[in-house]
């Protein structure tokens, strides 16, 4: 990934070579599953089909980063691992390619993507099809970001976490600003430890103010790590703080995964969500109408992730969010983040 900045040349050629083949790769893949997720003209009229979300996360399971609470932290994947998790994205970008429907992406690796080339690749060439709407990953940001001039930046969305003992805040902060100056849509967010908050507070004061910044719970958290005083300065940091931070149960609740939202893995098994091992089919093997249908969610524990509870009809993502809603990126942000 590094040489994109050095041999920006070299790669520039690499990157066309792998884009041009997509639509050849796509073509055979659509003659395995014809007109997948087509809607059926009624009243003489086409009715287009709501955007499809698919989050996906394939193999890679490296980072680069070491952080204390993250179960991947500074785990290398092997070079046979790598082309694995390649191709099977590539698979990924060329069924993507092969529909017609309206479609988002939002990858979710185990490990960091954007300093692997293949899915800086998937962004740019998924960006530059016309009925995807957005194409997000989550990420620490700490990989080259030339690479996003070649793709249609409208509908790129990063969800950029700042880990305080990986990087120091003045390059992430730069990084941030590098990105505003580029044109490209970002979310930024940290996880709320204790041991965070003096960081909570200097990201918050060293962001532009109309920057929304997120928190997340610690998930290790037991009873009473967050004081009554704790949660009224974080709740008014992130107003949106309250559903990581005391989750209720999902479990009847009506929710958009399985019906406008789909978690796809390497393989193509396609789950409701990543937190419902309920297999549903697989992409390249079976229809997608016939996997999208309304259920309530039948989780058994609190839903506590974002990319889980985002999708629920009861909560006010979908409203306060939008289009951005899978990179985690509102409307607008919130009128004051509270200081403390």
């Amino acid at each position: 990934m590094a040489g994109i900045g050095r041999r920006a040349s070299a790669d520039g050629r690499r990157r066309h070579d792998m884009l041009s083949m997509l639509p050849a790769v796509a073509s055979g893949l659509a003659q395995l599953a014809p007109q997948v997720g087509q809607a059926a003209p009624q009243c003489g009229q086409a009715v287009a089909p709501p955007v499809l979300s698919l989050l996906y996360r394939g193999t890679l399971s490296g980072c680069n980063y070491d952080c204390a609470y993250c179960p991947f932290a500074k785990r290398r994947d092997s070079r046979a691992k790598l082309a694995r998790d390649a191709a099977e994205v590539a698979r990924f970008v060329a069924w993507v390619g092969a529909q017609e429907r309206p479609i988002s992406v939002l990858f979710t690796p185990w490990g960091e993507g954007m300093i692997r080339r293949h899915y800086c690749d998937a962004i740019t060439a998924l960006s530059g099809m016309t009925h995807v709407r957005q194409v997000a990953i989550q990420t620490n940001l700490s990989g080259p970001l030339a690479w996003l001039d070649q793709a249609h930046k409208s509908k790129v969305g990063l969800w950029c976490t700042y880990h305080p003992s990986q990087v120091r805040m003045e390059r992430f902060v730069e990084r941030c600003a590098r990105l505003e100056r580029m044109g490209v849509h970002f979310s930024v967010g940290i996880v709320a430890m204790r041991e965070h908050f003096d960081d909570i507070r200097a990201l918050r004061a060293a962001l532009p103010q109309r920057q929304y910044l997120w928190l997340n719970a610690y998930d290790r958290r037991g009873p009473g790590y967050y004081q009554p005083e704790d949660l009224v300065w974080l709740d008014g940091m992130d107003p949106w703080f309250r559903y990581s931070r005391n989750p209720d149960m999902s479990r009847g609740k009506a929710c958009r995964a399985g019906s406008e939202a789909l978690s796809v893995d390497g393989d193509g098994e396609v789950q409701r969500c990543h937190f419902i091992p309920q297999r549903l089919g697989n992409l390249y093997a079976d229809r997608l109408d016939d996997m999208l249908f309304e259920k309530p969610c039948n989780r058994l524990r609190k839903c506590d992730c974002f990319i889980g509870y985002a999708h629920r009809q009861d909560v006010p993502f979908y409203d306060d969010f939008g289009a951005g809603v899978l990179a985690r990126i509102p409307l607008k942000p919130p009128t004051a983040q509270g200081e403390r």
